[in-house]
């Protein structure tokens, strides 16, 4: 049990770190629909990260569904 609870703290902070890292497009004007909203094609890095992001954040929602059936 601990193991999971090891985890989820490790993939949590990653999530984390890994969301500051990234980019944004646009400011909060465009959430809004502000004018000249740009759309933005991720490549390389920036891609690798984003897939990465969401690929543990997957992983610490099933880590935490588990755990809760676990316990």
């Amino acid at each position: 049990m601990s193991f999971f609870i090891a985890l989820q703290a490790v993939l949590s902070m990653c999530v984390c770190f890994m969301i500051l890292l990234q980019q944004r497009a646009a400011g909060i004007t465009a959430t809004f629909g502000g004018v000249n909203t740009i759309q933005v094609q991720r490549r390389g890095a920036e891609k690798l990260m984003h897939q990465l992001t969401i690929a543990f954040s997957i992983v610490l929602v099933v880590l935490s569904v588990i755990e809760w059936y676990v316990v």
